[in-house]
């Protein structure tokens, strides 16, 4: 039986990357996929490679009047959220001395706030016992040079996963985050940093991971398909790492 079967399941950040490929494994399995974005010409491709399994709702998760409007779109179509899968984010890298206060309003905007009303604001329409997904990243648990905004706002995702898990235990609504390190999506080519000066630094991160390769966003998927399905029903407050042991050893 599909792991999904019957299953309504929302992702933010939906048009791109580790979000397509789940909404893409999540429809696989069985899953009513609406995927969520702010280009619309995107979305509406996505949506068609997957096919009548996705919706595609235009909206900016840093944009709380576009977020009341995705969920009461939500609503009217399927009238419950079974999964959330809380994707969306930016990774504006730049070295502490250069970071503006637009570069950190921006990811903070981003990657915290939208996130946080991301999932609140679906409560109304989450099912007692549905599953929270929430995307960190190994940048959490380094100190990485450049990141130092971005790993705060991870940093902050990971401790919003443990305090829901709390939160909405007595409707027993499982939260988790996955944290993925290096994996081959389309946030490389929009991190404020100069292909060749990302290339000539790939070889040295890749030095310091067991695996020594970059991940692909279908081995991301999976990890969030795990989560969102009854193969963790005793799994809830977790990070899980998918960064090839980056943030491990």
């Amino acid at each position: 039986m599909a792991k999904l079967a019957g299953k309504i399941a929302v992702i933010t950040g939906g048009g791109s990357g580790i979000g397509l490929a789940s909404a893409k494994l999540f429809a696989q399995e069985g899953a009513k996929v609406v995927i969520v974005g702010r280009n619309k010409s995107a979305l509406d491709a996505a949506a068609a490679d997957i096919g009548q399994s996705a919706v595609a709702i235009v909206a900016d998760v840093s944009d709380l009047d576009a977020l009341d409007a995705l969920y009461a779109e939500v609503g009217k179509r399927f009238g419950r959220i079974d999964v959330i899968f809380a994707n969306a984010g930016i990774n504006n890298l730049a070295p502490f001395a250069a970071v503006t206060p637009e570069d950190f309003d921006n990811q903070f905007n981003a990657n915290v706030r939208g996130l946080f009303f991301t999932v609140q604001k679906a409560l109304p329409l989450l099912s007692d016992g549905a599953s929270v997904i929430l995307n960190a990243s190994v940048a959490h648990k380094k100190g990485s040079p450049l990141h130092s905004v971005y790993a705060a706002t991870k940093a902050a995702t990971r401790s919003f996963a443990r305090s829901w898990t709390t939160d909405l235990k007595e409707r027993k609504i499982r939260v988790n985050s996955l944290s993925p390190g290096l994996i081959e999506t389309p946030i490389f080519g929009k991190l404020g940093v100069p292909a060749d000066v990302v290339k000539e630094a790939l070889p040295t991160l890749l030095q310091a991971m067991p695996m020594a390769r970059v991940g692909r966003v279908e081995e991301a998927a999976t990890v969030a398909l795990f989560l969102a399905s009854d193969d963790s029903s005793f799994v809830t407050g977790i990070d899980l790492p998918v960064d090839g042991g980056l943030g491990q050893v």
